[in-house]
């Protein structure tokens, strides 16, 4: 009998009871590309396409637990944390993780819900940075979190690689900064990886309010391909032509900021992928 054959993939996050972000939309990810889904909740939101309306910390006691608990049956092949909410759980987190073998990690540095709602505490962020970061193998912030962890404002193409540098010295192997909040026609990413190269990966902006659980669902399609052995330029673009399906395949769920359609049909052609120069933007 064959044992643990299937790629397997872990959200370590906080639920989201609208189903349309964080553990949720983790699994949901995971599930539309093939892979098998396990979860490590973190925190537990009382939520919907309005916003947060409570919230309530798992002990880390019992996050141990969770890990324990996978570590003892399965082989997990990649994993992504989501909201974390407090430096106490930051901390469970990193301390638990490097005690197993869960592949590589992909960082969403989860700050504040779509609703405006704060999801980690201004204590966690220095946890982030010092603790988390340094054991990440890639960092998925938008502009506004890659601004609260660099402690700039990023407002030109420039500053975006400046702040993947900075990021990369706080520890993280490899850096995307999502550009889903600038005012530019495209949507565009920029992505350091480990080997020092640099990429531009872009689509088409959509105008829509069915945005919820963006980031959740990109960082977990990356996660998943890399559960898979997909290599991590794949992965990206995988994952953000996933995400733009997921955006313009539009589903009609909740009164305001409703969630992404998980099963949308990919296109990887919609993915338009350019090198950075580095003599003009560094």
């Amino acid at each position: 009998m064959e044992i643990n054959q299937t790629p397997q993939a872990l959200t370590i996050a906080g639920s989201d009871s609208g189903g349309g972000a964080g553990i949720q939309a983790d699994l949901k990810t995971f599930q539309a590309r093939q892979v098998f889904g396990m979860s490590i909740i973190t925190a537990l939101t009382a939520q919907n396409t309005y916003g947060v309306k409570g919230v309530y910390e798992i002990p880390p006691r019992f996050i141990t637990e969770q890990f324990e608990a996978l570590a003892a049956d399965f082989e997990l092949g990649a994993c992504k944390t989501g909201m974390l909410a407090t430096a106490e759980i930051v901390q469970a987190v990193v301390e638990n993780y490097q005690r197993v073998n869960f592949g590589p990690l992909v960082v969403d540095p989860v700050m504040v819900a779509k609703g405006g709602s704060r999801l980690l505490s201004p204590s966690a962020i220095d946890a982030v940075k010092n603790d988390l970061l340094p054991i990440a193998e890639l960092v998925t912030p938008n502009i506004p979190e890659a601004e609260a962890l660099v402690g700039y404002s990023i407002n030109t193409e420039k500053a975006i690689i400046q702040a993947a540098y900075d990021l990369k010295r706080l520890g993280a192997n490899q850096v995307i900064i999502k550009g889903g909040h600038s005012q530019d026609s495209l949507a565009s990413d920029f992505v350091l990886f480990a080997d020092g190269s640099e990429m531009w990966y872009q689509t088409p902006r959509i105008d829509t309010l069915r945005t919820h659980g963006t980031g959740d669902t990109f960082a977990s399609c990356i996660v998943a391909e890399l559960a898979k052995g997909t290599p991590v330029k794949m992965a990206v673009k995988i994952a953000k032509a996933f995400i733009y399906a997921a955006i313009s395949q539009a589903i009609s769920v909740g009164h305001d900021h409703g969630p992404t359609n998980h099963w949308a049909a990919i296109d990887l052609e919609i993915v338009e992928m350019s090198k950075a120069c580095l003599h003009d933007s560094r």
